[in-house]
């Protein structure tokens, strides 16, 4: 048995894993990046979108559309840079797992609503379950890179001297 953890170990420390883990990482972080600025550009069509959803009360529906954006933006720089990335990639799973959820609830209930993910218009594309799968699969990226993560490719070694993730 502690050569078959040897071997899990090894493979998950090798260079051709930790470089997939590595792009999807920054796949993830320009993703995160974009959707934030999007929205930051336009905040009343994102308020508009956020309101749509039916989720929040209406006070915190400004604010929400002001902060997120930001939030993301933030998150998905540490990602691509490769800064602080355990809490990064944390922050961005978080996010999925509440548009997931969001999504998934709208669906259900049949809004016919635009998702205000990557674009704030509200003449954007309507919800479908394909977008329920699309975060979904990006959730399950990011907790990989949550878990698997070793900081190829980062900058917090050689800013700061530390590691990027677990060692």
């Amino acid at each position: 048995m502690n050569e078959q953890k040897h071997a899990v170990n090894e493979f998950l420390d090798s260079k051709g894993f930790q470089s997939i883990v590595a792009f999807v990482r920054v796949a993830l972080g320009i993703m995160f990046v974009y959707a934030g600025l999007t929205k930051i550009v336009a905040p009343a069509g994102f308020a508009l979108a956020v309101y749509n959803y039916h989720i929040l009360p209406a006070s915190l529906v400004n604010v929400t559309a002001i902060v997120l954006p930001w939030v993301e933006v933030v998150a998905g720089t540490c990602l691509v840079l490769g800064l602080w990335i355990p809490g990064g990639a944390l922050i961005v799973s978080g996010l999925l797992f509440v548009f997931t959820v969001a999504l998934g609830f709208n669906l259900s209930r049949g809004l016919d609503i635009a998702c205000g993910c990557f674009s704030s218009s509200p003449t954007a594309e309507k919800i479908t379950w394909w977008y329920l799968l699309r975060d979904g699969s990006l959730l399950v990226a990011a907790l990989g890179v949550l878990v698997y993560d070793r900081g190829l490719f980062a900058l917090q070694k050689k800013v700061f001297g530390s590691p990027a993730g677990p060692e």
